[in-house]
């Protein structure tokens, strides 16, 4: 990698990352705003994996663009698909480690500072974070109280999405309990369409079903505790939900297709569904990622064809709030270790964010971004919800497990899942089944 073009003197050494943010340089004034002068990470180039692509990795790249006009620096990205830890693993093994990481699941956090892959994140985005996002974004971020991941982008994955054409034609209005979602559900069906598509053949939003039901039905303190399987899978309080999630995979009234059809939809298929060209379902339960596909595929208007209403408390529980979202880290073997922490550094401000809030499909935990920067009240909607959760926020369940129990196609909770959408009638039995696969992936 080429050195930067302006060597500061001594006593300038430690504003290095704050003038590559655009601070005051000593005595230099700021060389943003000097245009056109050379710049504190002018001629290195930092190197960034993730999982994006197509939209999302275009939308990326603008940030990575503002971060490059801010500081000189160059980026260069690299999808890497959804096995994160493999790849990475192999280009460290191979000598040619990014100098940053976009994770999506916690448990690769910790996975990647246990084998002592990371550095800590420096002291001034450690001070935004405090200063900008409720402490459980921090908590998610910190293996053994040391902070390793700053997450950029969220997910609020506590969204039920919904034809507003289906529930005025049924008569129904978007449901405050979980019950009263059934009762709607039954009333769109009688109307002529199925209440949910439900995208079975994609075991994740399966877990994102349960997560949901379980956060509202048993607590936080059980859901922390059953996340860290610190709480065996038997507990009646798993069982409780599969049982009230069973109620609904067996009323093939509430299924597009029937639990056969809901088997053989993927994620995608279960958005056409709804807010296709020839809809089956008037609702779709998942994050508000929905939205970007209702509207880029289906040219769907936000608000107006498609909708959401936050999914709803079960029984006297609250209303869940369940997240997902991409931490960036900072490996230690990059190349470009300095100029990947002054990547971090931007990427906690406010200002980074608003480049994807207002490109869309992207919402951020930082308090600091106002809501004005996202391009329509719907999802200015979702991310004062998801702000205002604070620490009641709980990260999606199954990302936080090793992959091979939440993590696998085909394998552990997702299959699992599947098995109990096929047949639902005894919870008990399925609880037992992932306590067991459980077991063997915390102790693997």
């Amino acid at each position: 990698m080429m050195r930067p073009r302006t060597t500061l003197p001594a006593s300038c050494t430690a504003l290095v990352l704050t003038l590559a943010l655009g601070a005051t340089a000593c005595g230099g004034g700021d060389p943003v705003a000097a245009g056109g002068g050379d710049k504190p990470l002018g001629g290195q180039t930092v190197s960034v994996a993730g999982v994006w692509s197509g939209t999302e990795q275009k939308n990326f790249q603008k940030v990575l663009d503002a971060f490059t006009e801010k500081t000189g620096a160059k980026t260069q990205f690299v999808s890497t698909g959804d096995n994160v830890s493999t790849v990475v693993g192999s280009k460290i093994e191979g000598g040619n480690a990014p100098d940053v990481v976009m994770v999506p699941q916690v448990g690769v956090v910790q996975q990647f500072a246990e084998a002592g892959w990371l550095k800590p994140l420096s002291a001034a985005t450690a001070k935004s974070v405090d200063a900008d996002y409720a402490s459980v974004w921090k908590d998610y971020g910190s293996v053994d109280g040391t902070l390793y991941g700053l997450y950029f982008k969220a997910a609020h994955k506590s969204t039920v999405w919904y034809s507003p054409d289906a529930l005025d034609q049924a008569g129904v209005q978007p449901p405050k309990t979980y019950d009263e979602m059934l009762r709607a559900g039954r009333t769109v069906s009688d109307s002529g369409l199925a209440a949910f598509s439900v995208a079975g053949q994609d075991g994740w939003t399966l877990t994102d079903w349960f997560e949901n039901v379980y956060l509202s039905q048993a607590g936080p303190e059980k859901y922390d505790a059953l996340a860290a399987h610190e709480l065996k899978w038997t507990d009646q309080s798993v069982v409780d939900a599969l049982t009230t999630l069973g109620d609904l995979f067996e009323d093939k009234q509430l299924l597009a297709g029937g639990q056969k059809g809901a088997l053989n939809t993927d994620f995608p298929g279960s958005v056409e569904k709804v807010f296709g060209p020839e809809p089956e379902a008037g609702m779709v339960y998942e994050g508000d990622f929905v939205a970007g596909v209702a509207k880029d595929q289906f040219g769907r208007k936000i608000g107006e064809d498609a909708d959401f209403f936050p999914f709803p408390p079960v029984g006297g529980g609250k209303a869940p709030v369940v997240s997902g979202g991409d931490a960036a880290v900072v490996l230690k073997d990059g190349e470009n270790t300095k100029a990947g922490m002054a990547l971090l550094e931007y990427l906690a401000t406010p200002e980074a964010a608003a480049v994807w809030a207002e490109a869309g499909g992207f919402l951020s935990p930082n308090k600091g971004l106002d809501l004005s920067s996202y391009g329509d009240d719907v999802t200015r909607s979702t991310a004062k919800s998801l702000i205002e959760a604070g620490d009641s926020v709980r990260f999606d369940m199954s990302d936080q497990a090793p992959a091979a129990f939440g993590g696998t196609k085909g394998a552990g909770e997702w299959k699992i899942l599947q098995d109990f959408l096929r047949d639902p009638s005894d919870p008990k039995a399925t609880a037992t089944r992932l306590e067991n696969a459980a077991a063997k992936a915390y102790k693997g």
